[in-house]
């Protein structure tokens, strides 16, 4: 518990907002990431999608706790705004890899931190970066919008910080 609470504030040190830059080929190392939330129809998508956008050496993957059948299109939607498709995700169950070694295995929603399965393989890292479920905004559909448009902000925000910390870990060893 001690190290999520000190890379959750590391990872704060280097917040940036608003639209992310794709930058590729900067890991020295493939890092192998799992996000995790209850659906893996919206949140872990849309950190899926950034972190994909952000290096090829990253081996990403989502999966939820109870996962839907399908990808929220509205996320899909918003996602696609920055240029970043993720159209053909599909939502996976968390039980489809805990029998996996992972550098990081991230929770996105409070469910999913809360209900995550222990792993049989190795975690380097364990952590959980909260955000809230822009599906179950209430409103005109403008405000609905903006709900959607503010958490995949927050994420691309969050998960670059996260990949500044990694890069930054990696050039360090």
């Amino acid at each position: 518990m001690k190290k999520v609470f000190i890379l959750s504030l590391l990872m704060a040190l280097f917040c940036m907002t608003g639209a992310q830059a794709q930058i590729k080929n900067q890991l020295k190392k493939p890092v192998k990431i799992l996000l995790l939330c209850t659906g893996n129809t919206c949140r872990s998508q849309m950190a899926h999608g950034f972190f994909a956008s952000y290096d090829k050496n990253i081996q990403i993957y989502s999966g939820g706790v109870n996962p839907s059948k399908a990808i929220n299109p509205n996320a899909v939607r918003v996602m696609a705004e920055l240029g970043i498709d993720i159209s053909d995700h599909t939502p996976h169950n968390v039980s489809e890899y805990v029998d996996q070694s992972w550098d990081y295995v991230i929770t996105v929603c409070d469910n999913a931190y809360k209900t995550c399965p222990d792993f049989d393989g190795e975690v380097k890292c364990r952590m959980h970066v909260g955000f809230d479920d822009p599906s179950e905004a209430v409103g005109t559909p403008e405000f609905i919008d903006s709900e959607y448009h503010r958490v995949r902000d927050e994420i691309g925000a969050r998960m670059y910080a996260l990949y500044q910390f990694i890069l930054t870990d990696q050039h360090n060893k």
